[in-house]
């Protein structure tokens, strides 16, 4: 795989808000048809690297790629094409509660003349079917639904698309840990039936190892650790072990100290 263009490559990306500096530097490579989960503590970067990558933030300098074009200098139109091979999972579902559920699932899909409003329920429940939910939900309003209901339901609005590229906040957030799990599979799943490379946030261990393939670690705004996620328990590392082993001493414990 040395020789293949990475998904999505990060160089030298930097943010800063005032005096307080977000993220100083981040180098990143994530590789077509790859799983990367990034782990680090709060404040640590990682929803701000998400939104810099979707161009919600702009960064102050860097180099962000996707399949080798630099988003950075593309010209606005071909920036935003390239931002439109992407889905997102946000961290609450961030389901739109005046809409039914198969307008929320096929919402993308009708912005961007897709598909027409009359074929959309259809469609609508063809991807709802894929994150296990029957026909018949797609006419409840969101408000009706579990919280798992909600999270199947957000996962079908991410894939409506078909994206290349998947995006996945805190997916396990609010779940019980079977349903975190069910969850993680029907991401798995997801990812695997579109050939799609997926990027995931989490604080949830088991989820990281679920979900990813390769793993990375962001602190005070640079990555200081990546492998592959099967390692995040036993990595040697000894910042990425306080971590994920929830210890209160160690590295990150003695820099906040100062």
């Amino acid at each position: 795989m040395s020789g293949t263009t990475p998904k999505l490559r990060l160089r030298g990306v930097r943010k800063q808000f005032g005096a307080k500096i977000v993220l100083d530097g981040i180098d990143l490579d994530v590789m077509p048809g790859t799983s990367l989960v990034v782990i680090g503590g709060s404040g640590s970067g990682k929803s701000v690297l998400l939104k810099c990558i979707l161009g919600l933030i702009e960064p102050d300098s860097g180099v962000i790629e996707i399949d080798g074009q630099n988003l950075m200098t593309m010209p606005r139109r071909e920036r935003e094409a390239a931002r439109a091979q992407i889905g997102m999972l946000f961290q609450n579902g961030a389901l739109f509660d005046s809409l039914p559920v198969w307008e929320n699932v096929a919402f993308g899909l009708l912005a961007r003349k897709m598909v027409s409003r009359a074929e959309a329920p259809a469609r609508a429940a063809a991807f709802l079917a894929q994150v296990g939910l029957a026909e018949s939900v797609g006419v409840l309003p969101p408000a009706e639904l579990s919280g798992g209901m909600q999270k199947r339901v957000a996962l079908a609005r991410a894939i409506a698309a078909q994206p290349d590229i998947l995006f996945f906040d805190e997916p396990t957030t609010g779940l019980d840990p079977i349903m975190g799990a069910i969850i993680d599979g029907l991401i798995v799943d997801c990812v695997r039936r579109l050939g799609s490379t997926a990027i995931a946030i989490t604080h949830d261990m088991a989820s990281a190892r679920r979900i990813g393939d390769q793993a990375a670690m962001i602190h005070k705004g640079r990555i200081v650790w990546t492998g592959p996620a099967a390692d995040l328990m036993n990595s040697g590392d000894p910042m990425v072990d306080q971590f994920t082993h929830g210890r209160r001493e160690g590295p990150i414990e003695m820099e906040l100290r100062r």
